[in-house]
């Protein structure tokens, strides 16, 4: 990997060779995009492709940038791709003049890389069109700006577009970004695809779009945590031994699940479509054993509930198929249910219908995208039949937040459970609504760190550091549902080091709250300044956290005043992440649930070791997670309002609004 050339600015002189070998090599690729576009708009997509082009090129390169949008439904400019596989490198091995700009070089270019990315051709890091840019050439562009720019320069994203370098002070974000941004009447999923076509706009996913991602370790510990309070709110047990979960996905975040079964202590039967989604996970050695034939994985499930010993199967098939064999079944096999396709985005390569292979999907959803759409939603209405069966008889099933059942909904299912005064509750409640909501509400989320040596050294003394503050932090006085989450996550990081998570950069996640991540984020740094840890290390968060995405079928599902359709705190959080002192920013349409469904920010932040990078760490931390606590005090959540108390207490000019709940309803009752 050449650094120096990637970051050179150098991008049309020579014009480079095309990438012939990069591109034959056997990784996965997006399915080809629907094009809804005029014959003008056509040549606009094009024309606006050629803004980045010097003009002496232009007719060369509008002849490869149509054919690129008729043969994949996008100009992704993949002369400009380099012609080697793309992986982070250590900080100190990157050509820049800002240490703060060289991390988010390091971010993006792990990103990239073919071990974490789902389709690193393609620009996607996950979800099925998480972008990180639109095209190859803002790819370029953007490493050369943050290789020259200065601690008092803010570089300035538009859906991937590198709009420039803009003066600002050394206290302000190096970049700035947002994803996907509408006009609110135009955020519609139809009209995402002709945007997206004429390269004005993208879908950044969540940390697809801000260069945060970390891999699928980054919800495995999510997952675990759900799995594990599942059994805990579902079977009233804390020992998972024997049980079973089906679900469905192996690509993507969704790869986590395999993991996630195991360290949870259960058998995880992860139903996959795509092969080549299915063996990378097998070769990481994150799926234990796999199979294409339902009466093996019948027979697998079986002895290993007879065991007791915690394994993941995988099924290279349709999960339809896997849900209505098992209700087949007269013994009832499965005590636990949930999805993970990328149901935000079922039309495009998100969700894959019974009866059709993977290929034959593939060629139907570009022939005759019509057609695709009314398989996806015969085979929903078929899956979520095979469920209800079998919640009858007692599977306990779950919506992972992936807008599942929202699509089996609208194509017709009847979920909604009597009496439903909102469209957003379904019979199967969301993992947010009975499992993570109150976890979130105590202000417990998705912490991340990465450390920029590449030493996995370093990122062990992270563990250890994180392991002893969090043992400091549950000999405080705390309740008891806090006292569980600070336990629990120091069970996760006593033992992530042997579950070999890292995939790419050396990266961890660990759920803390207010308090915890700004002791941890004070930790790390005077262990950067001590010399502890060889290099600094950057912090960040999924978007999916306390504070940072509003969404009424996810994160914010467990809002009952009638907020969870509003977008204030997320937009909100990034402002106020800005202010502090994050390194960089980015807000998002989309992400999780879909486009038009969710807004979500998130921030990355350099602890390089310094003063004032532990002022600007405490500052923002505090707001980071206070604000989205506070809020859900606000809806009425009694463990964000206890969070909050004790949190004022705490820190000092932190005085918020409190809510008087309304104790006798029989007040409202004679109102109307």
């Amino acid at each position: 990997m050449d650094l120096h050339q990637l970051v050179s600015g150098n991008i049309f002189n020579p014009l480079p060779e095309y990438p012939t070998d990069q591109r034959s090599v056997n990784v996965p690729h997006a399915p080809k995009r629907n094009v809804p576009l005029t014959l003008e708009e056509k040549k606009l997509a094009v024309r606006n492709a050629l803004r980045y082009v010097p003009s002496h090129l232009h007719g060369l390169m509008a002849k490869e940038f149509a054919n690129e949008l008729e043969e994949y439904g996008h100009i992704y400019a993949f002369r400009f791709m380099p012609n080697y596989d793309l992986m982070a490198p250590t900080l100190s091995e990157i050509p820049a003049k800002c240490g703060q700009a060289a991390s988010i070089i390091l971010m993006i270019l792990n990103n990239l890389d073919p071990n974490v990315a789902q389709f690193p051709q393609e620009l996607v890091t996950y979800g099925g069109n998480g972008q990180v840019f639109s095209n190859w050439i803002q790819f370029r562009l953007t490493l050369h700006y943050l290789s020259i720019m200065d601690e008092e320069q803010t570089l300035v994203m538009y859906s991937g577009h590198p709009s420039g370098l803009f003066p600002s002070h050394r206290d302000a974000p190096r970049m700035v970004i947002t994803n996907g941004m509408m006009v609110p009447n135009y955020s519609t999923k139809e009209l995402y695809d002709k945007y997206f076509a004429l390269g004005v706009t993208q879908y950044g996913q969540m940390t697809a779009g801000s260069y945060c991602y970390i891999g699928p370790q980054g919800i495995v510990h999510g997952t675990t945590i759900t799995v594990m309070n599942a059994g805990r709110k579902y079977l009233g047990t804390d020992n998972l031994a024997g049980k079973v979960l089906v679900t469905s996905g192996l690509g993507g975040m969704s790869g986590a699940q395999a993991k996630a079964a195991v360290i949870a202590g259960c058998i995880g039967v992860i139903a996959e479509i795509n092969e080549t989604a299915l063996m990378k996970r097998h070769k990481q050695g994150w799926l234990d054993l796999y199979s294409d034939n339902l009466d093996s994985i019948i027979e697998h499930i079986k002895d290993y509930r007879k065991s007791k010993k915690p394994v993941s199967i995988g099924y290279l098939g349709n999960i339809v198929d896997l849900w209505e064999r098992l209700c087949e079944e007269k013994e009832m096999l499965v005590e636990l249910g949930s999805d993970q396709t990328s149901c935000h985005n079922p039309y495009n390569g998100g969700y894959y219908p019974a009866g059709l292979s993977f290929e034959e999907s593939e060629k139907l959803m570009a022939s005759n995208p019509e057609e695709f759409q009314r398989c996806v939603q015969k085979s929903l209405l078929r899956q979520i039949k095979a469920i209800e069966k079998l919640t009858a008889r007692g599977l306990y099933f779950w919506d992972y937040g992936n807008a599942f059942l929202l699509e089996c909904h609208r194509a017709g299912a009847d979920i909604l459970p009597e009496g439903a005064t909102d469209t957003k509750s379904f019979k199967y409640p969301s993992y947010f609504q009975h499992i993570m909501g109150d976890i979130f509400s105590m202000g417990f989320g998705p912490f991340r760190w990465v450390c920029t040596s590449g030493d996995p050294a370093d990122l062990r003394k992270s563990d250890e550091i994180a392991a002893n503050v969090i043992k400091e932090l549950s000999q405080l006085d705390l309740p008891q549902g806090v006292r569980q989450q600070y336990e629990d996550n120091r069970h996760w990081i006593e033992n992530a080091e042997k579950h070999e998570l890292v995939v790419g950069s050396q990266a961890r996640i660990l759920y803390s709250d207010q308090q915890g991540r700004s002791t941890l984020a004070l930790a790390f740094n005077k262990a950067v300044k001590d010399g502890v840890i060889k290099a600094p290390i950057v912090i960040s968060r999924d978007h999916h956290d306390v504070s940072g995405t509003d969404s009424p079928y996810r994160e914010t599902a467990n809002i009952t005043d009638g907020s969870a359709y509003c977008a204030d705190m997320a937009v909100q959080n990034v402002i106020g992440d800005a202010l502090r002192g994050a390194t960089w920013v980015s807000i998002h349409n989309g992400g999780g649930v879909g486009w038009g469904d969710v807004i979500n920010g998130g921030f990355g932040m350099l602890l390089d070791g310094s003063e004032s990078a532990s002022h600007r760490a405490e500052a923002m931390l505090n707001w980071d997670v206070a604000n989205g606590v506070t809020r859900r005090s606000w809806s009425g959540n009694e463990y964000a309002y206890e969070a909050m108390k004790r949190t004022q207490q705490r820190i000092k000019g932190l005085h918020v609004t409190l809510p008087n709940s309304v104790a006798d309803e029989k007040i409202l009752d004679t109102l109307f």
